[in-house]
């Protein structure tokens, strides 16, 4: 069973408002079992919503739309879907005591004409009650068909959705199974693993599908498998991810939701042992993520934002001659951060970030998206430089993973 997501409104194609509705109703409606093909978002012209419908109804069974069924006369949905149905407008009596119930009893406020409007659905359609709003819900069925229509506010939608819509779907007929899982690496690029990952690809069953998502700092790798029975589905995609495990054993961090500053959480609270940072190119944005994590109170002590030289001296006790001599985006400046950091702050574990994020400071020995990052450790201080992008925000975010990373493989890789 497929499903289309039909979006209906000028604020969503303005940038007004960003669509939300769709990408939760798509989680939904997998965890179903239908699979979603399209997603469209349209104005809130009458003859667009036609030619949508028209278009839509040729390749999915299910049409789920949102918007325009408001009380105002740019919501027109409602009277292009009781023409396009061929039916007629009545007074839904149960809808129109609810709205009663909601202005007059509860707010003492007169029930105009445009609530009262409201209440008037399509006769051939069963109405789906909206206990959230004035607008009901509205459920049609043509030719094996499917189409229903919801109120674009995304509480209104989700009980909608909740109670009416996603009950009624999972007794329908035709649906299969479907198994999402997430593999998320990090260190490696997107062209690079597909270079990797190519042979094992080729060999993938026809039933499952791989998708590459990458982020700043890592790419997730998402196994979706269609069928119709989930246990023998998620056997499947497991075994797929221990051929994927040997393939990139190092690049591999985590599933799903999981975080790389969770994992390294993970593994520091495992060793009973205590992380901190000293952070001049990253500003704050490593802490930041450790700090994210819940219950990293345990396992992380705080930092230094070492941003300006005088800060890596007076505070870090980083020695001037050697800022003078090598730059403060240097090995011998990080390194003496990560080291002098994890005395100052007792810690078992420091992580140090040094670099020229952008989009100017560069120079050609020294380019944009330079970054030296330093793990200082009970048993060695290690330290690497990269080359990122000339994107600002693009390179604090991959410095500050690429440094969790470093340490994350330290971790698994020290008795």
């Amino acid at each position: 069973m497929k499903a289309e997501l039909i979006t209906i409104g000028d604020e969503i194609l303005i940038g007004q408002i960003v669509d939300t509705n769709s990408a939760w109703m798509a989680v939904e409606l997998n965890q179903l079992g239908i699979e979603v093909g399209q997603i469209t978002s349209i104005s809130d012209q009458d003859e667009q919503l036609v030619h949508t419908l028209d278009e839509a109804l040729q390749r999915a069974d299910v049409l789920l739309l949102t918007g325009g069924l408001g009380p105002t006369r740019d919501d027109r949905t409602k009277k292009v879907l009781c023409d396009y149905f061929d039916s007629r407008l009545v007074l839904h009596e149960a809808t129109l005591e609810h709205i009663n119930d909601l202005f007059f009893k509860k707010r003492g406020i007169p029930v105009n004409q445009m609530n009262r409007d409201q209440a008037l659905v399509p006769e051939c359609c069963t109405v789906l009650m909206n206990k959230m709003g004035t607008a009901p819900g509205m459920w049609f069925e043509k030719e094996g068909k499917i189409i229903v229509s919801m109120p674009g506010v995304p509480y209104e939608m989700k009980y909608l959705m909740t109670h009416e819509v996603l009950p009624r779907l999972a007794k329908v007929s035709g649906r299969g199974k479907i198994f999402h899982k997430t593999v998320l690496t990090t260190g490696l690029s997107e062209s690079y693993l597909a270079e990797q990952l190519s042979a094992w690809e080729d060999q993938l069953p026809a039933h499952i599908h791989l998708a590459y998502l990458p982020d700043p700092g890592r790419v997730r790798l998402r196994l979706s498998a269609f069928g119709h029975d989930e246990q023998t589905l998620e056997k499947e995609v497991w075994a797929e991810i221990e051929q994927i495990k040997q393939i990139i054993p190092d690049a591999i961090f985590g599933y799903d939701q999981d975080s790389l500053a969770g994992v390294v959480g993970h593994l520091l609270k495992m060793r009973g042992a205590s992380l901190c940072t000293a952070e001049s190119c990253t500003g704050g944005y490593l802490a930041h993520l450790l700090t994210s994590e819940v219950g990293s109170s345990a396992w992380y002590k705080g930092s230094v934002v070492a941003y300006a030289n005088e800060v890596k001296t007076n505070v870090l006790g980083v020695d001037p001659k050697m800022i003078a001599e090598h730059g403060a985006v240097s090995q011998q400046v990080v390194e003496q951060m990560a080291t002098n950091v994890r005395t100052l702050l007792n810690c078992d574990y420091a992580l140090a970030s040094s670099g020229i994020a952008g989009p100017d400071g560069g120079t050609p020995e020294k380019p944009v998206g330079s970054v030296w990052i330093a793990l200082a450790s009970p048993e060695q201080t290690i330290s690497k430089w990269f080359t990122f992008t000339n994107n600002r925000e693009r390179n604090i975010i991959r410095s500050a993973q690429t440094a969790l990373d470093m340490l994350r493989l330290v971790l698994l890789n020290t008795p």
